[in-house]
């Protein structure tokens, strides 16, 4: 039987958090999902099978940083994304508008698109909705993101309104240049982008938009963008139930092992961040105590494992003693250790979490996890 183009089913629901199962030709997405980021083509410091090993069903790849190089054409000579990195699993392409965003001294916005100068050599590229679905068409992306504007949340609301309503326009015609490259759209999905800010009429008035465009899934832009997790929550207890109960629902650029686990209490199925990889290189463990920081000299001679509920080879081959010698000596496998360690856990999590939704006591464990996470951090 072959596997359908993009098919969501939601499995069970306990209040607002749901578990389901995203299906793809390229595999299944158990939902809520946790994708790692794969920036420029590789999650840093691990292999793509190593990767897998820890339970990611999809990866995320930057449409920006890989247009930039190696060049989406070039990957496309090359086979595509999945080929020319070694992941045969689905890959979902963010649009580039974020990064576009970020280089606020860098880049000028108006209808057409965004003029922008590389960070890497100051070449001046223009992408617009129509380059964004090529880019990710070259690339093979499994999930293609409508291309957006990503403004402050602290921006002025008329800002915010007038964002939100470009990024609209943008998406009808994102929405056009996806369906235009019929071989890639036969096969992959495209994602609309809610915006708004922390602004609730914004956020419908955004949603009613998108839906009456019709895409695959529904992504919740401009959060995670310095708001705070009490705003940012404030804003998730509407925004999600303004989108298609039918659809996922994707938070981008979130976040925290806390942050999830309140996203998904108010009904958000997918994530991705570059948290729990950034803070492995960095020496930064995460455990269901909470976060550890193996700089610390406190582990210097410290035998015990970093998590004992962890399977990883990081806990059960190793002491904290050993990992915080790696960070403080610079060593190369402290950074490849952690970073698993870390993408292992949020996969641990992202379990309980269906698991729990699976059995009706998703509120039961999200006190426990809180209790134990938050109440001891070292």
């Amino acid at each position: 039987m072959t596997a359908p183009r993009f098919e969501f089913s939601v499995h069970a629901k306990d209040g607002k958090a749901r578990t389901g199962t995203i299906r793809m030709q390229r595999g299944e997405i158990r939902t809520p999902a946790f994708m790692p980021v794969g920036t420029a083509a590789t999650v840093k410091a691990m292999k793509p099978e190593s990767v897998r090993a820890t339970g990611a069903d999809i990866l995320l790849g930057n449409t920006y940083h890989l247009m930039l190089r190696p060049g989406a054409e070039r990957v496309a000579r090359l086979g595509g994304l999945h080929k020319f990195m070694n992941w045969d699993r689905p890959i979902l392409t963010d649009s580039g508008g974020y990064q576009v965003m970020s280089l606020s001294e860098l880049r000028k916005i108006t209808e057409e698109g965004v003029t922008f100068k590389s960070h890497l050599d100051g070449s001046k590229h223009l992408i617009t909705p129509e380059r964004s679905m090529e880019i990710q068409r070259l690339l093979g992306s499994d999930i293609v993101m409508a291309f957006d504007e990503c403004p402050r949340a602290d921006a002025p609301r008329d800002v915010i309104a007038e964002s939100m309503r470009m990024s609209m326009r943008w998406a009808a015609r994102s929405r056009a240049g996806f369906d235009s490259g019929e071989e890639h759209a036969s096969r992959a999905a495209l994602f609309g982008i809610q915006q708004g800010a922390l602004d609730e009429e914004l956020r419908r008035e955004s949603a009613q938009a998108l839906q009456e465009i019709g895409f695959d899934g529904y992504a919740i832009g401009g959060l995670a963008v310095g708001e705070g997790q009490q705003a940012m929550f404030a804003t998730l207890d509407f925004a999600p139930g303004m989108l298609p109960e039918d659809r996922p629902r994707y938070l981008m650029g979130v976040g925290k092992p806390d942050d999830l686990v309140g996203a998904v209490e108010r009904g958000v199925d997918m994530f991705d961040c570059v948290l729990p990889s950034r803070s492995g290189r960095n020496g930064q463990g995460f455990t269901w105590n909470g976060p550890v920081n193996l700089r610390n000299a406190k582990h210097a001679e410290d035998p015990a494992p970093l998590d004992e509920r962890c399977p990883g080879d990081c806990c059960t081959k190793y002491s904290r003693a050993y990992l915080h010698h790696l960070h403080k000596s610079g060593e190369i496998l402290g950074a490849m250790l952690l970073t698993e360690h870390n993408l292992t856990f949020y996969q641990q999590l992202m379990t309980a979490m269906r698991e729990a939704i699976s059995e009706g006591r998703f509120a039961e464990f999200a006190a426990e996890f809180r209790a134990g996470y938050l109440g001891r951090q070292v």
